[in-house]
């Protein structure tokens, strides 16, 4: 039998909807990554593994978040490819708030938690920045098709990848092998 929900597809406000509630998500998931780490960071967790702590709750918070809501998808469809580039903006924004608090620690090694918190902010911001540009500014990501190149590592047969940058939507698959010219 078929469900409502699968019969009829919610119109979820198009495109416009979808920048809203990704734009909604994004900032709740921000706050909440912030607030656990300030926490943490206040009950003596030190730093580092503190922002790490908090950066993956707040990711897998996100990912089900978008998921679900701007994107309507449910049960498990595609949930590790979902999972899987969420994963890829978690080490870009892991990356940028370890170094952040890092260079801190190493010009102000008593900073406060709320001096900490405001450099995790700041480099959470503008990583986020960053893989926003990189998927395009001024088109939507879900509708960007990209393209990889690649060599397999043991083979070493040419691979090329192609798929949507914006990722919720994404239906890559391999050209194997890359005809030669």
């Amino acid at each position: 039998m078929t469900s409502v929900r699968e019969a009829v597809p919610v119109r979820r406000g198009g495109l416009a909807g979808q920048v809203g509630r990704f734009a909604v998500i994004g900032a709740l998931s921000t706050v909440l990554h912030l607030g656990l780490f300030a926490l943490l960071v206040g009950a003596g967790m030190g730093s580092q593994l503190a922002n790490g702590s908090a950066l993956v709750i707040a990711t897998i918070a996100n990912t089900a978040a978008n998921r679900a809501w701007t994107f309507g998808v449910t049960g498990r469809e595609r949930m590790v490819a979902h999972h899987g580039q969420a994963l890829m903006v978690f080490g870009i924004t892991y990356a940028a708030t370890t170094l952040a608090l890092a260079i801190q620690h190493w010009i102000a090694p008593d900073a406060g938690t709320l001096a900490q918190t405001a450099v995790v902010a700041v480099a959470n911001v503008l990583s986020r920045c960053c893989v926003s540009l990189r998927c395009g500014a001024g088109s939507s990501p879900l509708d960007r098709e990209v393209t990889g190149q690649f060599t397999a590592p043991v083979s070493g047969v040419p691979v090329t990848w192609v798929g949507h940058a914006g990722g919720m939507t994404s239906k890559g698959r391999l050209r194997w092998p890359i005809p030669r010219a």
